[in-house]
């Protein structure tokens, strides 16, 4: 089965329909037409979320991509350390 990909407002209406309206997670699944599993995921995922200021998303979001971006920056390190350890393994006798 394909993988289909749903905005972040679409997640959150779905936790809105199981946390805030009360529907069972197989109704609110069945009613967006998305498997029940998903939506299970996205309640444990986004609750909190959904009661947080839009600065403290933001400032989480902002904390994320730093996050990332150090991540993408110690996987290059560790790329260009591997790639030397190597090199110097077949350069000594």
């Amino acid at each position: 089965m394909a993988s289909r990909n749903f905005t972040r407002e679409f997640k959150y209406s779905a936790v809105k329909l199981v946390k805030e309206q009360g529907f069972p997670i197989i109704e609110a699944a069945r009613s967006l037409g998305v498997d029940p599993n998903s939506v299970r995921d996205w309640v444990a995922k986004y609750s909190d979320e959904l009661h947080m200021s839009p600065r403290q998303q933001m400032a989480i979001a902002a904390e994320t991509n730093r996050l990332r971006n150090e991540i993408a920056g110690l996987m290059v390190r560790q790329d260009i350390l591997t790639k030397t350890l190597a090199f110097l393994r077949k350069t000594q006798p």
